[in-house]
Protein backbone atom coordinates (compact mmCIF):
# COMPACT_ATOMS: atom_id res chain seq x y z
CA UNK A 1 0.00 0.00 0.00
CA UNK A 2 2.85 2.35 0.78
CA UNK A 3 4.33 1.83 -2.70
CA UNK A 4 1.01 2.71 -4.38
CA UNK A 5 0.73 5.76 -2.20
CA UNK A 6 4.23 6.81 -3.12
CA UNK A 7 3.43 6.52 -6.85
CA UNK A 8 0.38 8.75 -6.47
CA UNK A 9 2.44 11.38 -4.76
CA UNK A 10 5.12 11.46 -7.42
CA UNK A 11 6.20 14.91 -8.52
CA UNK A 12 3.77 16.30 -11.15
CA UNK A 13 6.67 17.12 -13.43
CA UNK A 14 7.91 13.53 -13.41
CA UNK A 15 4.42 12.18 -14.07
CA UNK A 16 4.31 14.13 -17.34
CA UNK A 17 6.99 11.85 -18.72
CA UNK A 18 5.97 8.59 -17.09
CA UNK A 19 5.17 5.60 -19.30
CA UNK A 20 2.97 3.05 -17.69
CA UNK A 21 3.71 3.08 -14.01
CA UNK A 22 7.43 3.87 -14.13
CA UNK A 23 9.52 6.93 -15.18
CA UNK A 24 11.95 6.03 -17.96
CA UNK A 25 14.75 8.52 -18.76
CA UNK A 26 15.26 7.02 -22.24
CA UNK A 27 11.61 7.43 -23.03
CA UNK A 28 11.79 11.02 -21.81
CA UNK A 29 14.56 11.84 -24.26
CA UNK A 30 12.78 10.01 -27.11
CA UNK A 31 9.66 12.06 -26.54
CA UNK A 32 11.68 15.27 -26.35
CA UNK A 33 13.52 14.56 -29.63
CA UNK A 34 10.30 13.57 -31.35
CA UNK A 35 8.60 16.80 -30.25
CA UNK A 36 11.56 18.87 -31.39
CA UNK A 37 11.58 17.25 -34.82
CA UNK A 38 7.85 17.79 -35.21
CA UNK A 39 8.22 21.42 -34.24
CA UNK A 40 11.04 21.99 -36.73
CA UNK A 41 9.07 20.31 -39.52
CA UNK A 42 6.04 22.42 -38.71
CA UNK A 43 7.98 25.68 -38.78
CA UNK A 44 9.80 24.68 -41.98
CA UNK A 45 6.56 23.69 -43.67
CA UNK A 46 4.87 26.98 -42.83
CA UNK A 47 7.93 28.94 -43.96
CA UNK A 48 8.14 27.06 -47.25
CA UNK A 49 4.42 27.54 -47.84
CA UNK A 50 4.72 31.29 -47.43
CA UNK A 51 7.90 31.30 -49.49
CA UNK A 52 6.31 29.43 -52.39
CA UNK A 53 3.26 31.67 -52.28
CA UNK A 54 5.44 34.77 -52.35
CA UNK A 55 7.71 33.31 -54.99
CA UNK A 56 4.69 32.65 -57.18
CA UNK A 57 4.05 36.39 -57.32
CA UNK A 58 7.75 37.21 -57.71
CA UNK A 59 8.09 34.62 -60.45
CA UNK A 60 5.14 36.10 -62.33
CA UNK A 61 6.67 39.57 -61.98
CA UNK A 62 10.00 38.25 -63.22
CA UNK A 63 8.41 36.56 -66.23
CA UNK A 64 6.58 39.78 -67.04
CA UNK A 65 9.84 41.71 -66.78
CA UNK A 66 11.61 39.29 -69.13
CA UNK A 67 8.71 39.59 -71.58
CA UNK A 68 9.07 43.37 -71.36
CA UNK A 69 12.76 43.07 -72.18
CA UNK A 70 11.90 40.88 -75.16
CA UNK A 71 9.41 43.49 -76.37
CA UNK A 72 12.07 46.16 -75.87
CA UNK A 73 14.48 44.11 -77.96
CA UNK A 74 11.92 43.91 -80.77
CA UNK A 75 11.27 47.64 -80.55
CA UNK A 76 15.00 48.40 -80.87
CA UNK A 77 14.95 46.29 -84.04
CA UNK A 78 12.18 48.55 -85.31
CA UNK A 79 14.23 51.56 -84.27
CA UNK A 80 17.16 50.27 -86.30
CA UNK A 81 15.03 49.66 -89.41
CA UNK A 82 13.45 53.11 -89.05
CA UNK A 83 16.88 54.73 -88.72
CA UNK A 84 18.32 52.88 -91.72
CA UNK A 85 15.35 53.91 -93.87
CA UNK A 86 15.71 57.49 -92.69
CA UNK A 87 19.42 57.47 -93.60
CA UNK A 88 18.56 56.34 -97.14
CA UNK A 89 15.95 59.08 -97.38
CA UNK A 90 18.32 61.80 -96.15
CA UNK A 91 21.03 60.60 -98.54
CA UNK A 92 18.68 60.86 -101.49
CA UNK A 93 17.15 64.21 -100.50
CA UNK A 94 20.42 65.91 -99.58
CA UNK A 95 22.03 64.74 -102.83
CA UNK A 96 19.13 66.14 -104.84
CA UNK A 97 19.22 69.55 -103.14
CA UNK A 98 23.02 69.75 -103.18
CA UNK A 99 22.79 69.24 -106.93
CA UNK A 100 20.21 72.04 -107.09
CA UNK A 101 22.44 74.38 -105.09
CA UNK A 102 25.57 73.76 -107.18
CA UNK A 103 23.79 74.57 -110.44
CA UNK A 104 21.78 77.51 -109.09
CA UNK A 105 23.57 80.01 -111.33
CA UNK A 106 23.61 77.88 -114.50
CA UNK A 107 22.18 79.63 -117.53
CA UNK A 108 19.40 77.42 -118.84
CA UNK A 109 15.66 77.52 -118.24
CA UNK A 110 15.31 74.05 -116.73
CA UNK A 111 17.90 74.69 -114.00
CA UNK A 112 15.21 74.14 -111.36
CA UNK A 113 13.83 70.98 -112.95
CA UNK A 114 14.92 67.44 -112.11
CA UNK A 115 13.54 63.98 -112.86
CA UNK A 116 13.26 60.43 -111.58
CA UNK A 117 12.88 57.31 -113.67
CA UNK A 118 9.27 56.23 -114.04
CA UNK A 119 8.15 53.57 -116.52
CA UNK A 120 4.61 54.92 -116.50
CA UNK A 121 5.71 58.24 -118.01
CA UNK A 122 5.81 58.58 -121.83
CA UNK A 123 9.60 58.89 -122.01
CA UNK A 124 10.29 56.93 -118.83
CA UNK A 125 11.02 60.05 -116.78
CA UNK A 126 8.96 61.99 -114.27
CA UNK A 127 9.93 65.69 -114.20
CA UNK A 128 9.47 67.87 -111.12
CA UNK A 129 10.85 70.99 -109.46
CA UNK A 130 12.84 70.10 -106.27
CA UNK A 131 12.30 73.61 -104.86
CA UNK A 132 8.58 73.08 -105.31
CA UNK A 133 8.84 70.35 -102.67
CA UNK A 134 11.22 72.28 -100.47
CA UNK A 135 8.48 72.99 -97.91
CA UNK A 136 8.07 69.26 -97.15
CA UNK A 137 9.57 67.90 -93.94
CA UNK A 138 9.87 64.54 -92.20
CA UNK A 139 11.04 64.95 -88.58
CA UNK A 140 12.91 62.03 -87.03
CA UNK A 141 10.33 60.36 -84.78
CA UNK A 142 11.21 56.71 -83.99
CA UNK A 143 8.87 54.36 -82.07
CA UNK A 144 9.36 54.18 -78.28
CA UNK A 145 6.22 52.58 -76.82
CA UNK A 146 7.90 49.67 -75.01
CA UNK A 147 10.57 51.81 -73.35
CA UNK A 148 8.05 54.29 -71.99
CA UNK A 149 5.90 51.42 -70.70
CA UNK A 150 8.67 49.71 -68.71
CA UNK A 151 10.71 52.72 -67.61
CA UNK A 152 9.04 52.90 -64.20
CA UNK A 153 7.78 49.34 -63.63
CA UNK A 154 10.99 47.83 -62.23
CA UNK A 155 12.01 45.91 -65.35
CA UNK A 156 15.39 47.61 -65.43
CA UNK A 157 16.36 45.81 -62.20
CA UNK A 158 17.04 42.76 -64.39
CA UNK A 159 19.62 44.72 -66.36
CA UNK A 160 23.25 45.30 -65.42
CA UNK A 161 23.93 48.97 -64.77
CA UNK A 162 25.81 49.55 -68.01
CA UNK A 163 23.02 47.96 -70.05
CA UNK A 164 20.38 50.08 -68.34
CA UNK A 165 22.41 53.19 -69.07
CA UNK A 166 22.72 52.16 -72.72
CA UNK A 167 18.95 51.70 -73.02
CA UNK A 168 18.40 55.14 -71.51
CA UNK A 169 20.99 56.58 -73.90
CA UNK A 170 19.26 55.42 -77.09
CA UNK A 171 15.82 56.54 -75.87
CA UNK A 172 16.58 59.67 -73.85
CA UNK A 173 20.20 60.47 -74.70
CA UNK A 174 21.72 63.48 -76.44
CA UNK A 175 22.14 61.68 -79.79
CA UNK A 176 18.40 61.22 -80.18
CA UNK A 177 17.58 64.66 -78.78
CA UNK A 178 19.86 66.40 -81.30
CA UNK A 179 18.37 64.36 -84.14
CA UNK A 180 14.84 65.26 -83.11
CA UNK A 181 15.77 68.92 -82.70
CA UNK A 182 17.68 69.24 -85.98
CA UNK A 183 15.04 67.48 -88.05
CA UNK A 184 12.33 69.25 -86.07
CA UNK A 185 12.69 72.84 -84.87
CA UNK A 186 15.90 73.70 -86.75
CA UNK A 187 14.71 72.41 -90.12
CA UNK A 188 11.23 73.78 -89.55
CA UNK A 189 12.70 77.25 -89.08
CA UNK A 190 14.44 77.07 -92.47
CA UNK A 191 11.27 75.86 -94.18
CA UNK A 192 9.21 78.60 -92.53
CA UNK A 193 11.66 81.24 -93.78
CA UNK A 194 11.30 79.87 -97.32
CA UNK A 195 7.50 79.89 -97.15
CA UNK A 196 7.47 83.41 -95.71
CA UNK A 197 9.79 84.61 -98.48
CA UNK A 198 7.35 83.41 -101.13
CA UNK A 199 4.34 84.85 -99.31
CA UNK A 200 5.94 88.23 -98.53
CA UNK A 201 7.94 88.87 -101.72
CA UNK A 202 7.37 86.53 -104.65
CA UNK A 203 3.61 86.93 -104.68
CA UNK A 204 4.08 90.71 -105.02
CA UNK A 205 6.83 90.60 -107.64
CA UNK A 206 5.52 87.87 -109.94
CA UNK A 207 2.26 87.70 -111.93
CA UNK A 208 1.49 84.24 -110.60
CA UNK A 209 3.02 81.82 -108.09
CA UNK A 210 2.50 78.07 -108.12
CA UNK A 211 5.52 76.24 -106.74
CA UNK A 212 3.93 72.84 -107.49
CA UNK A 213 3.92 73.57 -111.23
CA UNK A 214 7.27 72.92 -113.00
CA UNK A 215 6.31 75.52 -115.60
CA UNK A 216 6.41 78.23 -112.91
CA UNK A 217 10.10 77.46 -112.23
CA UNK A 218 10.94 77.50 -115.92
CA UNK A 219 9.23 80.82 -116.71
CA UNK A 220 10.57 82.60 -113.61
CA UNK A 221 14.08 81.09 -113.64
CA UNK A 222 15.99 84.37 -113.89
CA UNK A 223 13.98 86.06 -111.11
CA UNK A 224 14.50 83.13 -108.74
CA UNK A 225 18.21 83.00 -109.47
CA UNK A 226 18.49 86.58 -108.22
CA UNK A 227 16.89 85.75 -104.87
CA UNK A 228 20.01 85.28 -102.74
CA UNK A 229 17.94 84.80 -99.61
CA UNK A 230 16.36 81.58 -100.93
CA UNK A 231 19.72 80.35 -102.23
CA UNK A 232 21.31 80.93 -98.82
CA UNK A 233 18.41 79.20 -97.12
CA UNK A 234 18.99 76.18 -99.37
CA UNK A 235 22.69 76.24 -98.50
CA UNK A 236 21.95 76.18 -94.75
CA UNK A 237 19.53 73.29 -95.09
CA UNK A 238 21.94 71.21 -97.18
CA UNK A 239 24.66 72.00 -94.66
CA UNK A 240 22.37 70.82 -91.86
CA UNK A 241 21.76 67.52 -93.63
CA UNK A 242 25.35 66.91 -94.71
CA UNK A 243 27.29 67.95 -91.62
CA UNK A 244 24.90 67.41 -88.72
CA UNK A 245 21.97 65.10 -89.36
CA UNK A 246 23.86 62.49 -91.39
CA UNK A 247 26.61 62.16 -88.80
CA UNK A 248 24.10 61.99 -85.97
CA UNK A 249 22.15 59.27 -87.77
CA UNK A 250 25.29 57.15 -88.20
CA UNK A 251 26.19 57.57 -84.52
CA UNK A 252 22.67 56.69 -83.47
CA UNK A 253 22.63 53.62 -85.69
CA UNK A 254 25.89 52.43 -84.10
CA UNK A 255 24.40 52.95 -80.64
CA UNK A 256 21.36 50.87 -81.63
CA UNK A 257 23.54 48.01 -82.84
CA UNK A 258 25.52 48.11 -79.60
CA UNK A 259 22.29 48.11 -77.59
CA UNK A 260 21.00 45.06 -79.44
CA UNK A 261 24.18 43.12 -78.64
CA UNK A 262 24.03 44.06 -74.95
CA UNK A 263 20.34 43.26 -74.61
CA UNK A 264 20.77 39.92 -76.40
CA UNK A 265 23.45 38.97 -73.85
CA UNK A 266 21.12 39.79 -70.96
CA UNK A 267 18.22 37.82 -72.44
CA UNK A 268 20.49 34.82 -73.08
CA UNK A 269 21.54 34.79 -69.41
CA UNK A 270 17.97 35.20 -68.17
CA UNK A 271 16.75 32.34 -70.36
CA UNK A 272 19.40 30.05 -68.87
CA UNK A 273 18.40 30.70 -65.27
CA UNK A 274 16.63 28.02 -63.18
CA UNK A 275 14.18 28.94 -60.42
CA UNK A 276 14.05 26.85 -57.24
CA UNK A 277 11.43 28.02 -54.72
CA UNK A 278 12.53 31.61 -54.11
CA UNK A 279 16.12 31.27 -55.33
CA UNK A 280 17.24 31.87 -58.92
CA UNK A 281 20.23 29.77 -59.96
CA UNK A 282 22.23 30.81 -62.97
CA UNK A 283 24.24 27.79 -64.21
CA UNK A 284 26.74 30.15 -65.81
CA UNK A 285 27.55 31.94 -62.53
Amino acid sequence: MNKEKDKKELNWFIRLFTLGERFDIQDFWDRLKKSAVQFILLVFGVTVSFGIEQQGGDSDDREDAIENLTNLREEIDSLLVYTENYIEQIDWVSEMYLKQYTRWEDDYDSVYIDFILDEEEPNGKYYFAPMGRYNQRDPFDPPRVSFDAIKLDGTFRLLPKEVGLQMTKIYDGSELKYLIENTGKVEERLVTQYIDRIANKWVYDLPWVDIDDPVFWIKNRKYIQQDKFVKYNLFKRVELWEYSIKEQLIEYKNSLNESIKMLDSVLTVRDSEIEIIWWVINPKD
